[in-house]
């Protein structure tokens, strides 16, 4: 059965870093691309970035480029999401996908449970 965890997220200043991580069990992370989603209250879900089975190519949404960096360690099973120069707008449960491809989440079969980002001053 594959699962996806997420962790990482927090409260931090606008400015401020945070890393999520997601280990994936029951499947190899290596098979399918795999992503990241994020949901604010009271607005819809949106794609953030994903990556490819090798790494070698990565999608991100407008708003966070040069910002956020998406990674993969294929030998630990996980992929992370590095966030720099976070924005009040980056707040929301950020989830983590697999098996799929692209910013629109139809596009996935997998979804992580979800863990909360607060940008705040």
């Amino acid at each position: 059965q594959v699962k996806l965890v997420e962790s990482g997220g927090g409260l931090v200043k606008p400015g401020g870093s945070l890393t999520l991580s997601c280990v994936l069990s029951g499947a190899p992370v290596n098979q399918y691309g795999i992503g990241w989603f994020r949901q604010a209250p009271g607005k819809e879900r949106e794609g953030v970035s994903c990556i490819n089975t090798r790494g070698t190519e990565a999608m991100y949404m407008d708003s966070v480029k040069g910002r956020f960096t998406i990674s993969r360690d294929n030998a630990k099973n996980t992929v992370y999401l590095q966030m720099n120069a976070l924005e009040l707008e980056d707040t929301a449960v950020y989830y983590c996908v697999f098996k799929g491809w692209g910013l629109d989440a139809r596009g996935y079969t997998y979804w992580g449970q979800g863990t909360q980002v607060t940008v705040s001053s």
